[in-house]
């Protein structure tokens, strides 16, 4: 704990943003830090509060130490608090950035609204310790001889590859784009977090001995059978990229499409990678366009976002859902984390909000998209016969989430051979992360469906342990 009678005397005083008339003219990150004394103040609100819902099952799912890092900031005790918070977690710049943070809301404060800043503080001491160059390559003392192959270098793959480089093992990481990252890299919009971060943690793990192979589509331009047969170990965390079908009429329409290509293409012009030229068919480009999106989630909100520093004329997102309440009923629900009315950054840059609007069909003229026809919802989310609507739109996303893994690379490969659940899903078991075949693994989103980038780096260090303990009969690396 911090302080002892911090919590009583100190208010929660959160990160301020650049205004977003300023923010909307670049893709920069635009948090502005807290001052170190600041810092220091908000980690001594931690409280003795017995049991720290915040790192347990229903809070933080890489169970970080958070209450001890917090007193250990409040000691001015950076380079301790770095060890612990890395114990724990491999990436806490990635989580300190775009977790939405359930330890804040199972944190026992947030019984008053008044949570620690949690976020804050873990993105903090990341932060720090590059600065004060305590995050170095950590090569094992000794190698084991083995030699394990990691598809796909999202956060699930890149904690495996780490947790078993630093056990002993040879590891190699096959990545299909030109750079590391999955969508952290390709995905994930540079306004939540620049790409900076994972080029110094690829640097830090090449130092470890972690080869990375580009350009490799394992189960489509090479096969998986190959690295099964080559490999001590192989484990799939190539996450979940198949698109929920929306069941919409008018999909073919010039101007519509899903939200992944849009972002993956904005995140390579950024990243000086090749894209269609401007003004091309192939070009998705948002500039003075009246843009609809489809979905209420992270994706949603990172198009939106997007769209605003391309110089979008308007923005409207619909979601299907009621309007939440405002706030949530603390004592039926916490600790978990609850539904309530929530307004992103992306969505406070000037987006609308259409809820409980179901999107009927896009509609166009020519072959191309001039409206989205929707109708009001009932609780059921049937429409309502009679509220259509039509909303004006040049361009639209469809950001409804992803329905699991790519069926025409590995799985088509496998067959049979390869056991899914019924959302087409990895089957892989919480413990041991085989699959149906021998010597192969799962983690991550290609395992448990769409989920939290913190999810993805437990499951990756949680299968590393399960590969080195079926290799060598025995582990150190931890839960």
């Amino acid at each position: 704990m911090g302080k002892v009678t911090g919590f009583l005397e100190i208010d929660r005083q959160e990160q301020r943003y650049q205004p977003a008339s300023d923010r909307v003219r670049h893709f920069r990150e635009f948090v502005l830090p807290l001052p170190e004394g600041e810092l220091r103040r908000q980690a001594a609100r931690c409280m003795d509060c017995g049991i720290p819902y915040c790192h347990g099952p229903t809070g933080c799912p890489v169970h970080n130490q958070i209450p001890d890092w917090n007193d250990l900031v409040y000691q001015n005790d950076w380079e301790e608090a770095a060890r612990n918070l890395h114990s724990t977690n491999n990436f806490p710049e990635f989580t300190g950035r775009i977790c939405p943070a359930p330890c804040e809301e199972a944190c026992t404060l947030n019984l008053e609204d008044m949570p620690v800043t949690i976020k804050t503080i873990e993105q903090a001491i990341a932060d720090k310790a590059w600065q004060l160059g305590l995050i170095r390559p950590e090569p094992p003392e000794a190698k084991t001889g083995r030699r394990v192959a990691v598809v796909g270098s999202g956060p699930a793959g890149l904690a495996a590859a780490q947790q078993l480089a630093r056990a002993g093992h040879d590891v190699h990481v096959f990545e299909r784009e030109p750079k590391a990252g999955g969508l952290l890299r390709y995905g994930i919009p540079d306004f939540k977090m620049e790409k900076h971060h994972i080029d110094r943690r690829v640097a830090q793990m090449q130092a470890e001995g972690v080869q990375f192979h580009y350009g490799a589509d394992i189960g489509f331009n090479r096969p998986l059978q190959e690295l099964i047969d080559g490999h001590d170990a192989v484990l799939l965390a190539t996450g979940a990229e198949r698109p929920r079908d929306p069941g919409i009429g008018g999909v073919e329409l010039d101007g519509v499409h899903y939200a992944m290509p849009y972002l993956v293409q904005s995140n390579r012009r950024l990243g000086g990678e090749k894209v269609p030229d401007r003004g091309s068919p192939d070009e998705i480009w948002a500039g003075r366009k009246n843009v609809i999106v489809v979905g209420g989630g992270d994706t949603a909100s990172d198009c939106i976002g997007t769209a605003f520093r391309q110089g979008a004329l308007s923005v409207t997102q619909l979601d299907i859902r009621p309007m939440p309440p405002k706030h949530e009923n603390k004592g039926l629900i916490w600790p978990y984390w609850p539904t309530k009315m929530r307004t992103s950054s992306s969505q406070a840059e000037g987006a609308e909000r259409e809820f409980q609007a179901a999107t009927l069909e896009f509609v166009g003229r020519n072959g191309r998209l001039t409206g989205v026809k929707c109708a009001r919802v009932d609780e059921k989310r049937q429409p309502i016969e009679g509220s259509e609507f039509v909303i004006k739109a040049d361009l639209a996303f469809i950001a409804i989430g992803f329905a699991g893994p790519r069926q025409d690379t590995f799985a088509q490969e496998l067959g049979d051979r390869l056991a899914a659940d019924r959302r087409t899903n990895i089957a892989a078991d919480e413990k041991s992360y085989r699959t149906s075949v021998d010597k192969l693994f799962a983690a991550g989103d290609v395992r448990r469906g769409q989920s939290l980038v913190v999810w993805a780096i437990r499951e990756g260090r949680q299968a590393a342990r399960s590969i080195d303990l079926a290799l060598m009969g025995r582990t150190v690396l931890p839960v």
